[in-house]
């Protein structure tokens, strides 16, 4: 009889000790974690990236490479004086004015894409102001601008730009449209005037971009009523604030004064104050090309909880109009250049 053979005993497996497993456990929970902080990292660094801050004090923007300045700068034909002021300016930290005339539709995104480049390369902020909106300044000197349509096309152009990858991580400021809210009741445009302003902030806004709208000066409007008027707009959720003194020559204490008094008329709002030509402090009510002015505190010097900071708004050595001697609004002033600047070299 043929003995079946004994079938093959299973061999039991050694199980792990218990010190192993926990050793493992720990070992997965650390590369775990490792994985959770560096993706954490990146989120974080992605999200502060993309996070710029607004203004402040010691904030610093581009001095752009093709202002006026910069253009009579490199002229052969400026004088000792004239030469050292513009090339003085020309250096200066300056917003650069995005208007319809030099920069038009279908140029204006290119414009900005090439300042965009240059405040990288100064490791500085980008300040634009837009101006030219229909019926622009009330037909006064700096009268121009574009119909409704053609607005709308060109300030999405500008807002496209300012929102491309390139300019994602790069602090951007708008001034917009200089004037456009102080002259609206003098203009009976205030309805239209609330719908243009309404509709190209929603066209300008975008990660990293600060909007100011025009906020007069301390020498025009009542603070009250400069504070309705920006109200009207309906956009505080969407701006940061509004700009004074732009292409005036009001005295910095009495703009800082005059900011506080709108912001508290709108229950708290922010604020950026031009001071790029009023270092004389003797403007008076005269706003069209006054004598004896001379440039202001240098961009990202003063500010507060109210006032973001101070700004060259306006580029120095540009005329106000054809008035008390000056080339047509815009255009460069050698005269007016030496003058602003004669405090320092000379």
């Amino acid at each position: 009889m043929t003995t079946a053979p004994a079938a093959p005993r299973r061999r039991r497996r050694r199980s792990l000790p218990r010190w192993a497993w926990i050793t493992i456990v720990a070992a997965v929970l650390v590369a775990l974690l490792a994985i959770i902080a560096a993706i954490g990292w990146t989120v974080t660094t992605g999200l502060s990236l993309l996070s710029a801050e607004p203004p402040s004090v010691g904030t610093t923007i581009v001095a752009p490479e093709e202002s006026k300045a910069a253009i009579a700068a490199a002229s052969e034909s400026e004088g000792a004086a004239e030469q050292a002021a513009a090339e003085y300016l020309a250096a200066a930290p300056t917003a650069y004015w995005l208007t319809p005339e030099l920069d038009p539709i279908g140029e204006v995104g290119t414009r900005v894409l090439n300042l965009v480049n240059e405040a990288r390369e100064q490791d500085a902020a980008l300040a634009v102001v837009v101006y030219g909106l229909p019926e622009r300044d009330c037909g006064q000197y700096s009268a121009g601008g574009l119909d409704d349509a053609d607005y709308d096309t060109w300030t999405s152009e500008i807002g496209a730009a300012l929102s491309s990858a390139s300019a994602a991580d790069l602090q951007k400021i708008i001034i917009l449209e200089p004037d456009s809210l102080a002259l609206a009741p003098q203009c009976d445009n205030v309805d239209a005037r609330m719908t243009q302003l309404h509709d190209a902030v929603e066209r300008l806004a975008g990660t990293n971009v600060w909007i100011y709208l025009d906020g007069g000066h301390s020498n025009w409007l009542a603070a009250s009523e400069m504070a309705s008027l920006i109200q009207q707009v309906g956009v505080s959720d969407t701006i940061r604030g509004f700009a004074t003194n732009v292409s005036n020559y009001q005295p910095t204490y009495a703009e800082f004064e005059y900011a506080h008094q709108v912001s508290d008329a709108l229950g708290g709002s922010h604020a950026i104050v031009d001071t790029s030509r009023n270092g004389a402090e003797q403007a008076e009510s005269e706003w069209c090309n006054p004598a004896g002015q001379l440039v202001g505190a240098a961009g990202g010097t003063y500010g507060d909880d109210v006032v973001d900071t101070n700004l060259w708004i306006k580029p120095p050595g540009e005329s106000d109009g054809e008035c008390n001697g000056g080339p047509v609004a815009g255009a460069w002033w050698s005269e007016s250049a030496v003058q602003l600047t004669s405090d320092l070299l000379q």
